[in-house]
């Protein structure tokens, strides 16, 4: 989920945590577990720092190790030890418990985006991703803010949360089920079908899809129980030749490779050099796909330059490969 939603999550769960546990209830012990579960629903998502070296290390490692099994051990332990520090009032066996549920929560909820995590890291390196819950749910993050101004205003925090989550287990449930239903939908259609990827956004009603078949790739939405398709791609293997060898040295083309799971490619020869373009077929946006990984390189088919991420601009593109010239 994002920071915002994360956030009114950890106050969430810092208001029943200083009303359901008797140690804290009513004691100056409740600031510090209330710190903890915010700051405790933000932790794995440090991993954000990656983006300010680059975006290839940032895609192969966001979600990974920080929210995996050992960091739900290690962040709990390392956050309560600082914070027991800071608030000695809050006893500390507390401050690691709630602390631990604020973890948890943060590296459930964000399974069930699209992008994912490696939550079973390290039995499984696998990303879990359900992605019928989009990164921002205006729902999810509406409510809970709507329950938190009905706090402050006095509710009780017991049943005011209580009522929330059991809101909000409702419409996960009914999330899944639609998914599910388009997926059945787009099998009819396209039968075909060796993998279909039907992933939530914004909107409440329209969801992506991605189908894969033996020969093809098929890009469309779905809008209630409607699919349209909107483009399809001749399903071409990567071909074993010296410029996708040497393409496959660059660290951008790789993190986008293992990260990516439905792309095309594509080879161009220019007058300033050879470009290596894959591009990721799940992120459609007006025509235009705009997550991608471009490797140049030279006569020799030594690396140029490269780059991998958002693109919605040839500009912008031009300034990433040609930062010299900008």
């Amino acid at each position: 989920m994002d920071t915002g939603t994360h956030v009114v999550m950890g106050i969430a769960l810092g208001a029943v945590a200083t009303a359901i546990d008797p140690t804290i209830v009513g004691s100056s012990a409740a600031i510090g577990i209330m710190t903890a579960t915010i700051i405790g629903s933000q932790i794995p998502d440090i991993d954000t720092v990656l983006k300010l070296k680059n975006n290839a290390d940032y895609i192969r490692n966001h979600r990974g190790i920080t929210h995996s099994l050992p960091g739900l051990a290690i962040w709990p332990l390392l956050l309560s030890v600082i914070l027991y520090l800071i608030f000695p009032a809050a006893p500390f066996w507390h401050l690691l418990l709630w602390t631990f549920v604020a973890v948890g929560l943060h590296i459930f909820v964000d399974i069930f985006n699209a992008y994912g995590t490696q939550a079973l890291r390290p039995f499984k390196d696998t990303w879990v991703a359900f992605g019928f819950i989009n990164t921002f749910d205006i729902f999810i993050f509406g409510s809970h803010v709507v329950a938190i101004i009905i706090w402050l205003l006095g509710a009780p925090a017991l049943p005011t949360f209580f009522t929330l989550y059991a809101i909000l287990a409702l419409y996960y449930v009914a999330r899944f089920i639609t998914q599910k239903v388009i997926t059945h939908a787009v099998k009819n259609l396209i039968p075909d079908a060796e993998e279909i990827i039907v992933a939530s956004t914004i909107r409440f009603f329209q969801w992506r899809v991605a189908v894969t078949t033996k020969d093809h790739y098929y890009v469309g939405r779905a809008f209630k129980r409607t699919i349209s398709i909107y483009e399809k791609f001749d399903r071409l293997p990567v071909p074993d030749n010296d410029i996708i060898h040497a393409a496959m040295k660059d660290k951008n083309l790789t993190a986008f490779v293992s990260f990516s799971k439905v792309y095309n490619w594509r080879i161009e020869e220019k007058m300033d050099g050879t470009y290596v373009t894959y591009t990721d077929l799940r992120y459609r946006s007006n025509g235009h796909y705009p997550f991608v990984a471009v490797v140049k390189l030279d006569d020799d088919l030594e690396i140029v330059s490269s780059y991998t991420g958002w693109i919605f601009s040839d500009e912008k593109l031009h300034k990433k490969l040609h930062p010299a010239t900008n």
